[in-house]
């Protein structure tokens, strides 16, 4: 018993030092605020892969056409992935010179999966030099294309990884993601910061077209129907180390739903979670199995406590040291992101975050198959 607790104070410890970690290096990241004067001079082209979002995208473009931007310099090329709705339609109507409309029908596939084919072809179709990726079913401020050229024409960076929130919560599980998103955001720039880990979201994501050719795209990285910004972001930072970094910004933060209910919550973190297999940096992946291995620690050890007196100090433990540690974490998180309102659901979150992350983590890896916008994938 002596053995099994301090191997539970170790494992305990090992996440609260990391986030330590994380919080620490998120500190260091200088907060960014757009001048008033900044004239941007890059031409941008907006690429929006689209599969049956005739409920979404024309909010989404509608936000990017009236960005704070000069009109000559950006384009929004819109990929429509075989929907079997009005999404092509909708575009179509928008009357305005800068959107163009790709079917992705008209391309074959080449083996590249469906969503990084279509951001390979919309790119392949694109003039910019620097190109800007978001998801059909985001909205954004009027600053946030400024705001991301800003910081790349100041920083001279390959890749810029925005930020990503959900809004507009209608329940319990609609701000357990918002909140739970909150914290990911924070550990995505902390672990750029450092580089410990790279991580990035599609929804809000830069780079250089020149990058894009230099590491010859999806290639190597096509087999997985996920992961268009991640395994692009290790390709171009070990091109150009040092040259992949985070927008700490308000004014770049790019908005989204979450989930609604159970099942799409599930596909979608299933969806996130095939990936983890795939990681080439193991920094990631031993990040990963740290915050798995804790929450199964403690299922386990609530489990067993019933049992054993023991390991109720053991479970004790373990909770202490994941909720300190999340309290930091998240408090920090949505005091910069403004939305301290998500902490009510604090505790309602850990329990949520603990079975997630077991349940998921455990499924993504063993099954390795959903289902997402109609599709049976991998």
């Amino acid at each position: 018993m002596l053995y099994l607790v301090i191997s539970t104070i170790v494992l305990g410890a090992a996440y609260f030092l990391l986030i330590l970690y994380f919080l620490y290096h998120w500190s260091k990241i200088p907060q960014r605020n757009l001048s008033p004067q900044f004239f941007p001079s890059t031409a941008v082209s907006i690429i929006i892969p689209a599969r049956n979002e005739a409920t979404s995208i024309e909010a989404c473009v509608k936000a990017i056409l009236c960005q704070n931007y000069p009109a000559h310099l950006m384009e929004v090329i819109v990929v429509d992935d075989h929907s079997e709705d009005d999404t092509a339609s909708i575009i179509r109507s928008l009357p305005d010179p800068r959107i163009h409309l790709i079917s992705l029908a008209d391309f074959p596939i080449q083996g590249l999966a469906f969503k990084k084919h279509g951001i390979h072809t919309g790119i392949q179709q694109s003039r910019g030099s620097l190109i800007l990726c978001t998801d059909a079913d985001c909205e954004m401020g009027p600053e946030w294309l400024r705001s991301m050229v800003a910081f790349f024409e100041q920083e001279k960076v390959q890749m810029i990884a925005g930020p990503v929130n959900f809004y507009q919560e209608k329940n319990l599980l609609e701000r357990f993601q918002s909140l739970d998103f909150l914290g990911m955001m924070l550990l995505t720039g902390a672990g750029l910061q450092s580089g410990l880990m790279r991580m990035g979201n599609g929804a809000n994501l830069a780079y250089t077209r020149a990058a894009f050719e230099a590491v010859n795209g999806f290639a190597g990285v096509d087999q997985l129907a996920s992961g268009d910004d991640l395994f692009l972001m290790h390709k171009i930072e070990q091109r150009y180390p040092g040259q992949v970094k985070f927008l700490k910004s308000l004014e770049a933060t790019v908005y989204t739903l979450a989930m609604p209910d159970w099942r799409s919550f599930f596909q979608q973190r299933v969806r996130w979670g095939t990936k983890n297999a795939a990681y080439q940096e193991w920094r990631i992946t031993a990040v990963l199995g740290l915050v798995f291995g804790l929450c199964w620690a403690i299922i386990v050890a609530a489990f067993l406590s019933f049992f054993v007196p023991g390991f109720g100090c053991c479970l004790l433990i373990l909770l202490l040291a994941k909720v300190g540690a999340d309290c930091l974490l998240l408090s920090t998180a949505s005091t910069f992101f403004q939305r301290k309102d998500l902490l009510r659901v604090f505790w309602q979150a850990q329990v949520l975050h603990i079975l997630y992350i077991a349940i998921i983590g455990l499924w993504a890896n063993v099954r390795k198959q959903y289902v997402w916008k109609g599709r049976a994938v991998r």
